[in-house]
C-alpha cells in the first residue's frame, strides 16, 4: 500500500484516540453525571475509530487483491494469445512452404507436362489451410454469437450424432456402442443451441475414430447426475500421456500423437467453447495403452 493509504487507514483509530482522551479529561474535571456518559462516549469512539479503521483497511487490502487478480488475468490471457499465434504460424508454415515447393516443381516442369504428385500435395495444403481457416472463424463466431436457447432432446441428438458417426469411413474398421438410459426414465431436455451442442459431439466421436486403430472400441454414453447430464464419449485407443492432457482444449495444440495426423488442432478447442457457452464443463481421463474418456457436463433444464 502507499504511504497515503495508510494514513486513511489509522486516521480514524487516532481520532477515536483523541475523543477518548478528551473525554476522559473531562471527566477528571468534574464528577457530574453528564462527565461519566462523556467517558462512555469516550471509549464509544475510540472502538468505532478502530472499527472504521478495520473496514477501510480490509476495503484497500480486497482492492488490492482484485486489482493483482485482473493483471494476473491479463498476463494469462495475453500469455495464451501469443502462445496461439506461435502455434498457428507453426501449423500455417507447413503447408504454405509445402504450396511454395509445389509451384517451383511446376515450374521447372512447366516443359515436361503436368506433375500430378505436385498438383495432389498443393490441393491437400489448399484444403488443411481452408479448414484452419472455416474452424478459426467458427471458434471465434461461437465466442460471441447469441445462442438459441431452446429445448433439446438429448437422447435424439446423440443418436443424430452417432449415425453420422457410423458412416465415417473408418467406424468400419472398429466396434461403435451407444448407451442411452431407458429406466426408470430418459433424459430430461436441456436448453442449448442443437446445432452447436451437435458439432461438439461430432467433433468429439470424429476425433476418437481419427487417434484409435483397427478394432478398438467407441463408446457414445449419457447418463443423469443430479441436475446434470453427462455425455461421455470413451475408446480403446492408445490413449493421451499425462503432461499432454491439460493442453489438448487449448487452440492449435497437437499432441505427440497428432503428429501426420490431417486436421487443423481447433477441434477440441471448439467442443470447449460450445460446452462452456452453454454454462457447461468438459473433462478428460485417459490411461497409455488402455483408452481416453472424454466428459460433457450440461445443466439439465
Amino acid at each position: 500500500m502507499r504511504h497515503w493509504r495508510w494514513l486513511v487507514v489509522v486516521a480514524p483509530t487516532l481520532l477515536g484516540l483523541g475523543l477518548s482522551l478528551y473525554f476522559f479529561l473531562e471527566y477528571n474535571k468534574s464528577h457530574a453525571h453528564i462527565v461519566y456518559l462523556r467517558a462512555d462516549l469516550g471509549a464509544l469512539s475510540f472502538v468505532l475509530g478502530l472499527l472504521l479503521s478495520l473496514a477501510v483497511a480490509l476495503f484497500f487490502i480486497l482492492r488490492a487483491w482484485k486489482e493483482r487478480m485482473l493483471l494476473h488475468n491479463l498476463r494469462t490471457a495475453a500469455e495464451e494469445r501469443r502462445r496461439f499465434l506461435r502455434r498457428l504460424d507453426h501449423e500455417l508454415k507447413n503447408p504454405l512452404t509445402a504450396i511454395h515447393a509445389g509451384i517451383a516443381n511446376l515450374a521447372e516442369a512447366a516443359s515436361n507436362g503436368l506433375n500430378h504428385e505436385t498438383i495432389a500435395s498443393l490441393q491437400t495444403q489448399t484444403v488443411r489451410i481452408s479448414r484452419l481457416s472455416s474452424d478459426l472463424r467458427k471458434l471465434a463466431e461461437i465466442e460471441v454469437r447469441q445462442l438459441e436457447c431452446l429445448p433439446v432432446d438429448v437422447p435424439l441428438l446423440l443418436q443424430e450424432a452417432f449415425r453420422v458417426a457410423c458412416e465415417h469411413p473408418e467406424a468400419g474398421k472398429r466396434t461403435l456402442n451407444l448407451s442411452l438410459p431407458q429406466a426408470p426414465w430418459p433424459l430430461p431436455t436441456i436448453q442449448g443451441d442443437a446445432d452447436l451442442l451437435f458439432l461438439a459431439i461430432h467433433n468429439l466421436l470424429e476425433n476418437a475414430l481419427k487417434f484409435s486403430n483397427q478394432g478398438d472400441t467407441l463408446e457414445l454414453r449419457a447418463f443423469e447426475d443430479g441436475q446434470q447430464i453427462v455425455i461421455e464419449v470413451a475408446d480403446t485407443g492408445p490413449g493421451i500421456p499425462g503432461d499432454e492432457q491439460p493442453h489438448v482444449w487449448e487452440e492449435l495444440y497437437r499432441g505427440q500423437a497428432s503428429r501426420g495426423v490431417p486436421g487443423s488442432g481447433l477441434g477440441l478447442a471448439l467442443v470447449r467453447a460450445i460446452i462452456e457457452r452453454h454454462n457447461g464443463s468438459v473433462s478428460i481421463r485417459s490411461r497409455l495403452d488402455q483408452g481416453t474418456v472424454f466428459t460433457l457436463r450440461l445443466p439439465a433444464s
